[in-house]
């Protein structure tokens, strides 16, 4: 690989880890993820692997088998990340988890998504972990009927090694649901092992949602620039991010066609949860995008609405619209990410009486439980009970 293919693949990595951030990936499985990647890179260079082979599947097989990986969801997510720019016309196939599994599992998993009325898309996360379990066995020459607690302790240490303790324990659910499974309905164990499935106890680890306080805002409100098309640009992006609470994603994927200008209204076609949804735009936002336009979009063929700053002036990436909060965020002195914002306008949505179901839609979340985690509490309201002020 020569320098400027091994520039390429660093540059690409960055922008994907500042996307998992602005995507609020536990830091935890940013910092596993950046240390695999780094060690990919230098493989890459050190093998002088071009750039049109270095996201394929022979190359992650060499790669793991040189550095004595089982796994390595690093290099899988970001072929997927850079799939989804364009950048190489697939993701690494993931042949393993399509591949049809012995009787038992796939029992399982048609009896997961009929009782649980489980979403295909769950369903295909818990396909995943039981192939990799599966494989675990059989490399063991282990039996369904015959495992016992130290084939799961070994399995578990090897499997959820590069992943945050989040992602741990959602796998570990995964696995404890095919085990009661096992034994309440199949039969095939004689003993439920499902409740020896635990982890390594946690103190004093959940944190609330961070999000900014008025002062906070105003602060960041009254620091943005218009001088430059920069400046515009983040100026756009800003007000979506707080008065939409919009992912970097979603805001990178704004076409000139979602916009209603007359109606005052914004569609969005392309969400997390895969759920369609039209918006009101909120003034301050509109005028946002229309100064932008007016003065800092460059002319283009595209339709997307935030383009690079330079030529040839393609869409910009959502890593890209992390970076421009965060910059600006980090300008003004405010010790926060992108992800602040969400949390803001979900607290926004909060204070003014918004019931839990209706900030759940605007936040373009699957379920009830996501949402929640954003609403740990209702500050102003506790500061005003308890202490006869606001904030």
């Amino acid at each position: 690989m020569g320098n400027r293919d091994a520039g390429r693949l660093e540059q690409t990595i960055c922008d994907y880890l500042a996307w998992m951030e602005t995507e609020g990936y536990a830091p935890g499985s940013r910092r596993a993820y950046k240390q695999v990647l780094s060690h990919f890179v230098r493989y890459i260079k050190d093998r002088k692997v071009v750039w049109t082979e270095a996201l394929s599947a022979e190359t992650l097989t060499r790669f793991k088998k040189a550095r004595g990986l089982t796994y390595a969801p690093a290099v899988r997510g970001l072929s997927r990340y850079l799939s989804k720019q364009g950048e190489i016309s697939q993701p690494i196939p993931n042949r393993k988890a399509q591949a049809k599994l012995p009787d038992p599992y796939e029992h399982y998993l048609i009896y997961h998504r009929r009782s649980h009325q489980a979403p295909l898309r769950k369903v295909n996360h818990i396909r995943r972990v039981l192939t990799a379990f599966h494989h675990y066995l059989q490399r063991f020459n282990i039996d369904l009927c015959h495992l016992r607690i130290e084939h799961l302790d070994g399995f578990l240490a090897e499997f959820l090694a590069p992943f945050s303790q989040t992602t741990k324990r959602t796998y570990r659910s995964y696995l404890r649901g095919f085990l009661r499974y096992l034994y309440y309905e199949s039969h095939i164990v004689q003993r439920n092992l499902a409740p020896l499935v635990v982890g390594a106890p946690l103190f004093d680890r959940a944190q609330p949602a961070k999000f900014l306080r008025p002062h906070e805002v105003e602060k960041l409100f009254a620091s943005l620039k218009l001088s430059s098309a920069s400046d515009l640009r983040t100026y756009a992006i800003v007000h979506l991010a707080y008065f939409l609470g919009l992912r970097a994603a979603e805001i990178s994927t704004i076409t000139l066609d979602d916009i209603s200008f007359r109606k005052g209204k914004l569609s969005l076609r392309d969400r997390k949860s895969n759920n369609p949804v039209i918006l009101p735009l909120p003034e301050p936002a509109l005028k946002a995008i229309v100064a932008y336009l007016i003065g800092g979009r460059a002319r283009s063929t595209s339709r997307r609405l935030f383009l690079n700053l330079c030529a040839p002036y393609g869409p910009i990436s959502s890593g890209s619209v992390g970076y421009a909060i965060r910059a600006w965020m980090k300008r003004t002195g405010l010790a926060a990410t992108p992800y602040w914002l969400r949390h803001t306008y979900a607290q926004n949505l909060l204070e003014a009486g918004a019931s839990i179901y209706e900030i759940k839609e605007m936040l373009g979340h699957d379920s009830i439980e996501s949402a929640r985690a954003y609403l740990h509490i209702h500050t102003s309201l506790m500061r005003k009970v308890l202490f006869d002020e606001s904030l």
